[in-house]
């Protein structure tokens, strides 16, 4: 067969680099802002000019440190002005930005940090406790940088901390970024690690703006230069979904809420900075809900709110749109994907319908954003037809998807796919819809019933705040769902009227065996149900019908 030969280049070869995302937001987004709620308390203020300056002095500061191309820099921080500078100077100086979460146990934190050689820890200030706690145990950190000015310098019993403020002071603010092969690492995160140690996924600049260009587009986060944009999913959790580099791609104001959290200081904040989209679990939305219904509140700006992370329940869907008037784009990823995969944006055909049936579109996932490939495959490993229907094991492939995980030699793919631990379904317009987590999906008498859409149920309860559903054994059935229930304060309900509410909603033999009430649920440090330490402490657990 013969071939066309390769010819020189006939475009300009520059390659794809974070630095450019900056670069880019500076010159021609100058003054657009980005505000923060600082960890020492006031909302800091500047642009994408005075950001670019202050990311070359901390890439000259690192420099000073040590740090070359390929070293790990790590974070301990939230989401404010100074962990948006790292994000560009560490990645952008060809070193890679390793961002950990501090909800970790403190002997994860280390396991974590060792794992992947940080030579630096930087730190937020509210967080040098976590730190002194430890920093004896991280073999390979050189350097701890508290993010903080000389007059809130923390008190430490870790020897020598540097001051952020004082690096930045005694730095230039001339760095010419240079120039490298965009497959070269930027950044590193770790997945939440629900069963056994954590894995890295190591990304690249390719990689990141690949995705960032895929998020920004009207059918996935559609964020522009007229967006006023809050993640409040942090940005040591996969990068706080792309956002930090978004915001800069497309010149959108970027608030950031630093570590309060609770619905009243995220509803201030948007309502003060004109906050139009919004980014978070759905743990986080809970809380503001609650916030707004308490206090009788409504949003002066706000137009969408992307939940991802878990499952969002249909009556929060809802709620945002019919009592506030906010779309709820339902979005799924992973930190393996970048983190984003799909993004549920409404067809033309979809207009006409009633809010119900509209709800019902927006409950599923959504369809993939460009760049990203998906089929479900069942236990064969045949493909299985994107009907609606059938389900299976969920395996996805793309630009920003993983290979390998850091530091391990074997590909994580299967066939050049790879498999997520979703069990999901896939329709006719190409719209995602996860069924469970392959190793929460409960199998009962050789059918697999839904954990997910059990809760979901629960949830539209008025007397329901959270709801988990678990498998426990059955000598018949093999496994049953039990429901477990935490209820609003000032409410109840009974195991018979929540068993009732699931009438006519479901069919009848899906619907849980037993209800256990209790006054919290156990979750991860991303804010996901943590069902292994239910399954733990439920094991044994006697079901009326066994």
């Amino acid at each position: 067969m013969q071939t066309t030969p390769v010819q020189s280049p006939t475009m300009q070869q520059r390659p794809l680099l974070i630095s450019s995302l900056i670069d880019f937001a500076a010159k021609n987004h100058a003054d657009t802002e980005i505000v923060s709620r600082s960890v020492e308390g006031p909302i800091h203020r500047y642009t994408y000019a005075g950001a670019s300056v202050r990311a070359k002095r901390a890439a000259n500061a690192l420099t000073s440190l040590g740090i070359a191309p390929g070293a790990r820099v790590g974070t301990l921080a939230w989401n404010t002005f100074r962990h948006f500078e790292l994000y560009y100077s560490v990645s952008g100086m060809g070193a890679i930005l390793h961002t950990i979460n501090p909800r970790l146990f403190p002997e994860q934190i280390v396991w974590i940090a060792n794992h992947a050689e940080d030579e630096v820890l930087c730190f937020d200030i509210n967080l040098a406790p976590l730190v002194d706690k430890v920093a004896s145990q991280l073999t390979s950190v050189k350097h701890f940088v508290a993010m903080t000015d000389r007059a809130h310098m923390p008190t430490m019993s870790t020897p020598n901390v540097l001051c952020y403020e004082d690096l930045l002071a005694t730095a230039s603010p001339h760095f010419d970024w240079p120039q490298f092969d965009p497959y070269t690492p930027s950044s590193l995160c770790y997945t939440s690690g629900t069963t056994g140690n954590p894995k890295g996924v190591l990304y690249t600049h390719f990689s990141t703006l690949a995705h960032t260009t895929g998020a920004a587009t009207p059918d996935a986060l559609n964020i522009g230069a007229l967006s006023v944009v809050m993640p409040v999913v942090p940005m040591f959790h996969v990068n706080a979904w792309g956002t930090p580099y978004v915001a800069a791609s497309t010149g959108a104001k970027l608030v950031l809420p630093g570590p309060k959290l609770d619905g009243a200081s995220l509803h201030e904040l948007m309502d003060a900075e004109g906050v139009t989209v919004s980014l978070g679990v759905p743990t986080i939305w809970m809380m503001l809900l609650a916030h707004m219904q308490s206090s009788g509140a409504t949003f002066k700006t706000l137009k969408e709110t992307v939940i991802g992370g878990s499952a969002c329940p249909p009556a929060m869907i809802d709620t945002f749109a019919s009592k506030y008037g906010v779309d709820v784009i339902h979005a799924w990823g992973m930190t393996e994907l970048s983190p984003l995969g799909t993004a549920c944006r409404l067809k033309p055909k979809h207009l006409s319908l009633s809010a119900a049936e509209k709800v019902a579109v927006r409950a599923k996932q959504g369809k993939p954003i460009f760049g990203v490939e998906m089929k479900i495959v069942g236990d064969d490993g045949a493909a299985l037809p994107h009907d609606g229907k059938a389900f299976g094991d969920l395996l996805v492939r793309g630009p920003w998807i993983v290979e390998r995980y850091f530091k391990e030699e074997k590909s994580a793919l299967v066939d050049g796919w790879f498999p997520t631990g979703d069990v999901a379904t896939i329709d006719p317009d190409g719209y995602l819809q996860i069924t469970d987590r392959s190793k929460d999906v409960i199998k009962s008498g050789g059918e697999w019933i839904s954990s997910i859409e059990l809760e979901n149920i629960a949830i539209a309860h008025p007397a329901v705040a959270e709801a988990a559903v678990i498998g426990v054994a059955h000598p018949k059935w093999d496994e049953r769902p039990l429901l477990i229930l935490v209820l609003k304060a000032g409410t109840a309900v009974t195991r018979e009227e929540m068993l009732a509410f699931y009438d006519g909603k479901i069919a009848k033999w899906m619907i849980p065996d037993d209800v256990t009430f209790v006054s919290e649920l156990p979750h991860t440090a991303t804010g996901k149900l943590l069902k292994t330490k239910l399954r733990t402490d439920f094991k044994g657990y006697a079901l009326p019908t066994a």
